[in-house]
């Protein structure tokens, strides 16, 4: 770790769970589908991008690579996307906290399971698997999601999916 950057320790208990909530409340917009709610939760210079490796050539893959206003025009234009409207239900747990004192920023990684519920049957499973890299800007009255990266494990998810993860 670099100079100013340090993990939480107890005295910063507070911090660590407004992140924690932060991250939490991220998966509970986007499961109601409340996209509004999403980006009351996103600095206005917020990035969000999805990315996978691929093994078979040895690379990294960008499935989705969008500013806030690029994020605003995926969501307004959902409706009109033919899409599978099962419910998808996100789970995260944060592992790590890392707060840049000097930056006002914290890096956290978090783990993510996607769990898709059919509306035909209404059986679940396992839908996609991977990890948030968020970076979340410290400064104000509450943390804001500056940067969300992605980084599935799981690359086949089927056709109709635009909702992120």
């Amino acid at each position: 770790m670099g100079r100013g950057v340090h993990n939480l320790g107890a005295n910063s208990v507070d911090t660590r769970y407004t992140i924690e909530e932060l991250v939490y409340r991220s998966c509970l917009a986007l499961d109601d589908k409340d996209f509004k709610g999403y980006l009351n939760l996103c600095d206005g210079g917020f990035r969000y991008t999805i990315t996978t490796h691929r093994p078979e050539i040895r690379k990294d893959m960008v499935w989705l690579d969008h500013d806030r206003k690029g994020m605003e025009t995926l969501f307004s234009n959902l409706p009109r996307h033919n899409s599978d409207h099962s419910p998808l239900t996100r789970h995260a747990t944060v592992y790590t906290v890392e707060v840049d004192e000097a930056a006002k920023q914290a890096k956290v990684v978090s783990s993510i399971q996607v769990f898709r519920t059919s509306l035909d049957g209404g059986a679940t499973e396992l839908f996609a698997v991977g990890k948030y890299l968020d970076t979340v800007n410290l400064e104000g009255a509450t943390p804001k999601l500056l940067n969300r990266t992605v980084k599935l494990d799981t690359r086949m998810l089927g056709i109709g999916y635009h909702i992120p993860f």
